[in-house]
């Protein structure tokens, strides 16, 4: 049987996958990626691999690979492969992507038994950005050395609490009782043993609803804590501001660089940076927490700049909201340490999936709704709370919505750039005319904050040295 093809964008095709669909007498067209094109159709592939050796698995873009699940199925503790392992793998066939194709690879194949329920399949084929197309007949055919199995779960099943916060104490309150081994019978905040704020954090938030807060006050808390006075110092006088001459002083700091609101709503991200530290595991290839923490930070600042005089929200809040946008990362590894690993396996192993569907079908929450628990807690302010919580919502339009809409906008825009995890995700044209931002004012900010990288790397470095 000849192989139907799409000529025009034949040549752009890897010829080793050319050569391999050709000789397996595969009938495909070639299609280039849309983001309409349904999920279940899209065949993820992920390379796993154990002591034993490694595993191809294929299943639905819209389910979810399960990995207590495969264990039970296969016997094998399989994880997914480190990804300087797999660019060698695909490096060597000069391949970007890993194709959904079993027989290119010697490895065993799993796949998904939904898969054969849908006419037709996409198939990555090792070139970013261009997908084969086969019908299931054919795609069968290719399967035939593979074993069938049930171990995704379908995101239908699986709903985050997106827009629900009246309902986040009673879902984290079930969480904890899930993944403790006695009752709760105390207050929730007693339970998720969060430790308490540092008196710096507490100073500086009675400094914040101050309206009578001076440059000397916000000076005096910070030089009370030499660490931050240090790292507040060496923020001013970094090439990021560019600042004249030598920087001697947190007053000079203040006065002559970053100002009174940034110092605040720094001094404040620092100090609650301090008080849960880093996992040591995270998942592989993941950006570095605090180093996209003011990446996000960064964005939102050249955003805000970007939004019109009269609907501009308080830029030192907005820095903070981006500074703080994934703290519920933190809490979830402070809370549930011996099933956080289990996470950082699960978003390796679903790199099609945002961390939301990972953590509420492992936890039945996510970061959003703990980090903004806590922050509510912690008695930070509202705006603050409404960001961390609806950041994932483009279409948000509640109470303090400026705040979540400019996290959710940088935060898109830095993962399409490759900061962050998770899949690329479109910018709804709503949701920058919310902010009244046009998308080339928002390009703008995030292609200022990549000509200043190396000195926002620095400064992440102040947060936590590198892991």
């Amino acid at each position: 049987m000849n192989s139907a093809v799409d000529t025009e964008s034949c040549a752009e095709l890897p010829l080793l996958i050319t050569k391999l669909l050709k000789d397996l007498g595969v009938s495909y067209r070639i299609q280039r990626d849309r983001p309409h094109f349904p999920a279940e159709q899209r065949v993820q592939a992920v390379l796993l691999d154990d002591v034993i050796g490694a595993m191809l698995v294929l299943f639905p873009q819209n389910h979810m690979l399960d990995l207590a699940r495969l264990t039970e199925l296969t016997g094998r503790d399989l994880a997914a492969v480190k990804p300087e392992r797999l660019a060698r793998m695909l490096g060597k066939h000069e391949l970007s992507v890993l194709p959904g194709l079993p027989p290119l690879t010697s490895s065993p194949c799993l796949y998904e038994e939904r898969l054969l329920q849908q006419p037709r399949l996409l198939v990555e084929s090792g070139q970013p950005g261009l997908l084969v197309e086969v019908a299931s007949g054919d795609f069968k055919r290719m399967l035939n050395k593979a074993s069938a199995g049930n171990f995704a779960m379908p995101l239908s099943a699986i709903r985050p609490n997106l827009d629900r916060p009246d309902d986040d104490r009673e879902e984290i309150s079930l969480a904890v009782q899930s993944f403790t081994a006695r009752r709760i019978q105390k207050r929730l905040e007693e339970t998720i043993e969060i430790p308490p704020l540092s008196h710096t954090a507490q100073k500086i938030i009675k400094l914040r609803v101050n309206p009578d807060a001076s440059v000397d006050d916000i000076t005096g808390v910070v030089e009370t804590d030499p660490a931050l006075a240090a790292q507040v110092i060496s923020w001013a006088a970094s090439p990021y501001y560019a600042a004249p001459g030598r920087i001697r002083s947190v007053e000079d700091a203040i006065v002559r660089v970053l100002g009174f609101d940034l110092v605040i709503n720094l001094a404040l991200g620092l100090a609650l940076g301090k008080t849960l530290s880093l996992p040591k595991d995270k998942p592989q290839d993941a950006t570095p927490y605090w180093q996209q923490a003011i990446y996000t930070a960064a964005v939102i600042e050249g955003l805000t700049r970007a939004i019109p005089r009269e609907q501009r929200p308080e830029p030192g809040l907005s820095y903070l909201a981006g500074l703080l946008h994934s703290f519920g990362y933190l809490v979830l590894a402070h809370v549930f340490p011996p099933h956080f690993s289990l996470i950082c396996r699960h978003l390796e192993a679903n790199p099609h999936l945002s961390h939301s569907h990972v953590e509420q079908h492992l936890l039945g929450i996510t970061r959003e709704q703990i980090g903004a628990w806590l922050m509510r807690l912690w008695g930070m302010p509202e705006e603050l709370a409404a960001a961390l919580r609806f950041q994932n919502d483009p279409d948000y339009t509640g109470e303090d919505a400026t705040y979540p809409n400019l996290v959710c906008l940088a935060v898109r825009m830095l993962r399409n750039r490759g900061i962050g995890s998770g899949p690329d995700v479109e910018v709804p044209q709503q949701l920058l005319d919310r902010l009244g931002i046009t998308h080339e004012k928002a390009n703008e900010a995030v292609t200022r904050v990549f000509a200043a990288e190396a000195a926002l790397r620095g400064l992440a470095m102040q947060f936590n040295p590198p892991q």
